[in-house]
């Protein structure tokens, strides 16, 4: 069955007007002011988008899909995400990670879920490794899980000024980026390395000796959480003006944005007034991930879970509350990250590449979320569930 999606008003993510799309298997076919179906002999569904918006597909990558934490003992190891949380929160294409746990959290199991995400209708995506190092990788090295393993497309994410990280040098950071760098060339990836910074002091600067002492590109990372305190944003902004990647985290619970955390949507609102490129900045929400509130001398004293729903909110909050244009806010979940991970076919509305696309209201609510080609919310309606939802 084909699908064609009629008069919605679509971001691509640019403007560019009201138009009709036609779907055919996983990819969009045609573009275009009107679409003729009745010479096709094929059964073809319409879906009248007249009066919506129609975006890209939402990329959230930095997902503990598997779960997370475990910082407080075994009772507070994290759920695994369900299809459902993400395509309600109008994600298509996500990106497993392993955070603190790289024991009991493993790569078989990352790998696993990933498949299991996909058989069910979205696309997924994984990076090797967690907080530790050495990286514990699938197959014995970065450099072979990038070659070899198709889901495979990075690593991380490895942890930098947190009283939880192994406390990286230079030189085993620098390691590890040319591995990944040279195993993503080989086999067409980005090899990213996706770094957790902390709270600590040190905050970017062991990426910044990183690049400034060996041949590494600064665009081989993506530091995430960079709005976790106003130093580490910041850091961040300068980072971002010599050409870094930067990453924001859409969950966080009240404390956190009392402490200091600067909400995502002012916090993009704020980079781009400091002259930012807007392509520099994508938002993650990690979710299914711990979020743990330490007192002064490393004790946990609170415990959150990460929700992907948070990554649309944000970009919603950034579009109105922040008068941020809705083709550029949405930029930091859709083309964004598909660049920095180079996510063929992905992030964008274009004849070839993914039909993964979302329809909003005007008012910027989720109605209509198709994956892959396929209807997985209409009209609000979950249309595909999770195998044990």
């Amino acid at each position: 069955m084909m699908i064609v999606i009629r008069n919605g008003e679509v971001y691509s993510p640019e403007y560019i007007g009201k138009k009709d799309l036609l779907i055919a298997g996983e990819k969009i076919i045609a573009i275009a002011d009107y679409i003729d179906i009745s010479t096709l002999n094929v059964e073809v569904k319409e879906v009248f988008a007249e009066g919506h918006l129609i975006v890209p597909g939402f990329i959230d990558s930095h997902v503990h899909i598997i779960g997370g934490g475990g910082e407080g003992g075994f009772m507070t190891r994290t759920p695994e995400l369900m299809l459902t949380q993400a395509t309600k929160a109008g994600v298509t294409t996500i990106v497993g990670v392993i955070g603190t746990d790289g024991t009991t959290r493993t790569m078989p199991d990352l790998i696993a879920k990933a498949r299991g995400l996909e058989e069910e209708g979205i696309t997924c995506y994984v990076h090797t490794g967690s907080y530790q190092i050495p990286v514990k990788s699938l197959t014995g090295s970065i450099q072979s899980d990038l070659i070899l393993i198709d889901k495979i497309i990075g690593v991380g994410e490895v942890a930098i000024a947190d009283h939880r990280s192994s406390q990286p040098t230079v030189e085993e950071l620098s390691r590890i980026a040319s591995e990944a760098r040279v195993g993503g060339m080989l086999a067409g990836k980005s090899g990213a390395v996706n770094i957790h910074v902390g709270d600590g002091d040190q905050k970017l600067s062991l990426l910044e000796q990183v690049i400034k002492t060996t041949d590494i590109p600064i665009s081989q990372f993506i530091p995430t959480h960079i709005n976790r305190n106003q130093e580490l944003f910041q850091a961040g902004v300068e980072y971002a003006k010599n050409g870094g990647y930067v990453d924001f985290t859409t969950s966080t619970i009240k404390q956190f944005l009392e402490e200091g955390e600067t909400k995502c949507s002012k916090a993009l609102k704020t980079m781009l007034d400091a002259g930012v490129d807007l392509r520099q900045i994508s938002f993650t929400s990690d979710a299914q991930g711990s979020l743990p509130a330490f007192d002064s001398d490393g004790k946990l004293i609170g415990l959150k879970i990460g929700d992907i729903s948070s990554l649309f909110n944000e970009v919603r909050d950034a579009v109105l509350e922040e008068s941020i244009p809705l083709e550029q806010a949405v930029q930091v979940i859709t083309v964004n990250p598909a660049n920095a991970l180079k996510l063929k076919g992905k992030g964008e509305i274009k004849t070839g590449y993914d039909a993964d696309l979302v329809l909003l209201t005007k008012d910027l609510e989720i109605k209509t979320v198709i994956a892959r080609g396929q209807l997985m919310i209409e009209d609000f309606d979950i249309k595909i569930k999770g195998t044990f939802e």
